[in-house]
C-alpha cells in the first residue's frame, strides 16, 4: 500500500520531467555548436540514489539507457564515499560511457542537507578530444587512437574547478575554444538539475521523495508488465548486416538476435553476432543496452515518459568479447552498428506480430561532415548533419517520409541555412527521394536527397554503413531503397560509396541519398487511388506504379487507366 496519495507522486514526477526539460532548454541555449542545439546530439537524464531513471529528455534516446550503465561504472569506480556536494565527473571511457570518447558523459550529484539523494547525467558530442583524425575516426584499430581517455575524473572538486585537468582538455582539442564553451554548457545543465530536485525536496521532505520515487519506478514497471502480458509469447530470431568495419572493406558484419517474450519477460540475447572487429565497428555494452531498450519500450510504453521502472521486465544478453559488447582496447569509435541493432530487435518480433511492428527504416542516419579552413575567418571549421529516412510501412498505414531514425527520436537536422552560414558549401537541392519507399499494400517512407557543392578546399566524411543490404519489408511488402553517397557526383571521378573520408576542391559535389523503408502487404493490393496521389506527390514514379503496383496512369492526363489498371493486376 502507497504511503503517499497519487496526487503528491504525480506533481513530483511532473517536476522531476520539468527539471529534466529544463536542463534540456539550458544545454542548447548555452552550448557553442549545431550539433547540440540544432541536432540535440546529447541525452539526459535524473537518476535517484541508486543510479535508476527517474526523468529524462532525449535526444539521441540510445543515449539516456546508456548513460545509466555509464552512472553505474562512474559511482563504481569513484565509490559512493567518495562524492561530494559539488562535484563533477567526466568519462569519455567508452566501455563505461556508452559510446565512442567524443560522447562525453557528465556526471553531478545531487544533494540536500549534505544526504546523496541522486544525480544528473548528460552525455553530448565533443567536437575534438585528440582522437588521430579531425572530426571522425572510420579506420582506427584500437581504443588508443580514439582520443583522450578520461575514466571518472573531477573536472569540479567540492566546487572548485581543477584547472590543471581543464589544461588537459584543452591541449588535446584542435578546436579548444568551441569542445570548452560546450563542457561548460553541459556542467551548467547538470547543475540546474541539481537545483531544481534539491528545491522539490526542500517543499516535500526527503522521506516523501524517496516514497515518490519507488512509487514512479513500480508504476513504470506494472504499465509494462501490462503491455508485455498482451504481447505474443514465443521465441524469434533475426540477422542482418553493417557494410563493414572500415578496415575490411569486403565483410560485412552480422548482428543476430533472439528475442523470447514470455509471461515475466522480454529476453534480448545477442549472441551469434560477429566477432570483434579490426576496425572501429565494435559496440559497448552500454549501447546495446540503449538499443535494446529502446526497441523494448518502443512496444511496450512508447506513450509515457521513460523510467527505470519500465525496463525490470527486460533482460539483455551480449557476451563479453563479441561485436555487441566491445571490451578493451577494441575500438569502439563508429558505433554504426548500434543503429541498425533496434531494426533488427522489430525484425525477430515481426515474425510473431507482424501485425504491432512496422517494416525496417532506411537503417541509418546518413550523417554528412565538412571541415576545414574557412576561407572568410581563416579558422578551422566543423559541420554535420544527420539524414531524415524513410520509415517502415505497417499494418495500420504507410510509413512515415523522411523523419530521423528510430535510434535519435529527439534530433533534428541542421538546417540548410545553418549549414551554408557556418561552412564554405552550398546545399544545391534537397528533396524526396522518388521510389525510395518499399512497395506495398501499404507503402514505405520515402527518404531524402541532400546535394553538397564545396566552395573552397574541404574535407568530408560520410558515415553510412547500410548500402550493400536493403531495408526489409513485411508481409509481402517489398524492400525499400537502400541509402548511398555519390562523391564527385558529375564528374569524371564520380563514384557511388557508402562510408568515406576524402578530400574535396572547389566546385566538386557530394549527393547524400537517404534509405526509404520497407512496405507492408501485397502491393497490388494498394488502392489505386493512393498509388495516382503518390505519383502526383513525386514519391512514386509513373514506372514504378505500373511495375510494382499495378497500376497503370496515363501522363498526359495523370488519371487511372482503369481497363489497363484491371488487366494488369489480374
Amino acid at each position: 500500500m502507497s504511503k503517499l496519495d497519487p496526487i503528491t507522486v504525480e506533481v513530483i514526477h511532473n517536476y522531476l520531467l520539468s527539471a529534466s526539460k529544463e536542463m534540456e532548454r539550458n544545454l542548447m541555449r548555452t552550448s557553442y555548436n549545431t550539433i547540440i542545439y540544432e541536432i540535440r546530439d546529447f541525452g539526459l537524464g535524473i537518476y535517484d540514489r541508486q543510479c535508476r531513471l527517474l526523468a529524462e529528455a532525449p535526444g539521441l534516446a540510445i543515449f539516456t539507457r546508456g548513460n545509466d550503465y555509464g552512472l553505474e561504472r562512474v559511482v563504481e569506480f569513484l565509490g559512493e564515499e567518495n562524492i561530494h556536494p559539488g562535484d563533477l565527473m567526466l568519462t569519455s571511457y567508452p566501455y563505461w560511457s556508452s559510446a565512442h570518447p567524443l560522447d562525453v558523459l557528465a556526471v553531478s550529484p545531487i544533494f540536500y542537507k549534505d544526504e546523496l539523494l541522486g544525480y544528473t547525467a548528460i552525455k553530448q558530442h565533443w567536437l575534438d578530444l585528440g582522437q588521430k583524425d579531425p572530426g571522425y575516426i572510420l579506420d582506427s584499430t584500437d581504443v588508443f587512437q580514439e582520443g583522450l581517455l578520461l575514466p571518472a575524473v573531477k573536472i569540479y572538486k567540492k566546487g572548485e574547478l581543477d584547472r590543471e585537468l581543464l589544461n588537459i582538455i584543452r591541449f588535446n582539442s584542435r578546436l579548444p575554444e568551441r569542445v570548452i564553451g560546450d563542457m561548460n554548457a553541459q556542467i551548467s545543465a547538470c547543475r540546474t538539475g541539481e537545483r531544481r530536485v534539491a528545491e522539490l525536496v526542500g517543499k516535500f521532505g526527503v522521506d516523501t521523495f524517496k516514497d515518490a520515487v519507488e512509487e514512479i519506478l513500480d508504476h513504470g514497471e506494472r504499465i509494462a508488465r501490462a503491455r508485455l502480458a498482451e504481447l505474443p509469447k514465443g521465441t524469434w530470431t533475426a540477422e542482418d548486416y553493417v557494410d563493414d568495419d572500415g578496415i575490411d572493406k569486403e565483410t560485412m558484419l552480422k548482428l543476430k538476435v533472439t528475442v523470447t517474450i514470455t509471461d515475466d519477460e522480454m529476453i534480448i540475447d545477442w549472441t551469434g553476432s560477429h566477432p570483434p572487429t579490426r576496425g572501429p565497428m565494435n559496440v559497448p555494452v552500454g549501447v546495446t543496452l540503449g538499443v535494446s531498450a529502446l526497441a523494448f519500450k518502443g512496444v511496450t510504453t512508447p506513450d509515457t515518459p521513460a523510467n527505470a521502472g519500465n525496463y525490470r521486465p527486460l533482460r539483455v544478453i551480449a557476451p563479453a568479447g563479441e561485436l555487441m559488447h566491445a571490451v578493451p582496447p577494441a575500438p569502439t569509435f563508429t558505433i554504426w552498428a548500434g543503429l541498425l541493432a533496434p531494426e533488427v530487435v522489430l525484425k525477430a518480433l515481426a515474425q510473431g506480430m507482424p501485425d504491432l511492428i512496422p517494416a525496417c527504416s532506411g537503417g541509418d542516419v546518413f550523417d554528412v561532415m565538412g571541415l576545414g579552413i574557412h576561407p572568410e575567418t581563416n579558422s578551422p571549421w566543423l559541420e554535420a548533419t544527420n539524414e531524415a529516412v524513410g520509415f517502415g510501412a505497417h499494418a495500420g498505414g504507410d510509413g512515415e517520409d523522411a523523419i530521423m531514425h528510430l535510434t535519435e527520436p529527439g534530433c533534428r537536422n541542421n538546417p540548410v541555412e545553418v549549414l551554408e552560414t557556418k561552412a564554405p558549401w552550398i546545399i544545391e537541392n534537397y528533396y524526396m527521394r522518388r521510389d525510395s519507399g518499399g512497395p506495398g499494400q501499404h507503402r514505405g517512407g520515402v527518404g531524402v536527397t541532400r546535394t553538397y557543392r564545396f566552395l573552397h578546399p574541404s574535407t568530408a566524411l560520410t558515415l553510412v554503413k547500410k548500402t550493400k543490404t536493403k531495408p526489409w519489408g513485411i508481409a509481402g511488402g517489398r524492400e525499400g531503397e537502400n541509402g548511398h553517397v555519390i562523391v564527385r557526383a558529375g564528374s569524371p571521378d564520380e563514384e557511388i560509396a557508402g562510408a568515406i573520408y576524402d578530400y574535396f576542391q572547389p566546385e566538386d559535389v557530394l549527393i547524400n541519398n537517404s534509405g526509404g523503408g520497407g512496405g507492408w502487404g501485397d502491393p497490388f493490393k494498394r488502392d489505386p487511388e493512393k498509388v495516382l496521389n503518390d505519383v502526383i506527390n513525386d514519391f512514386v514514379s509513373i514506372e514504378s506504379a505500373k511495375n510494382d503496383y499495378g497500376v497503370v496512369i496515363d501522363p498526359q492526363t495523370m488519371t487511372i487507366d482503369e481497363a489497363a489498371t484491371t488487366a494488369l493486376r489480374s
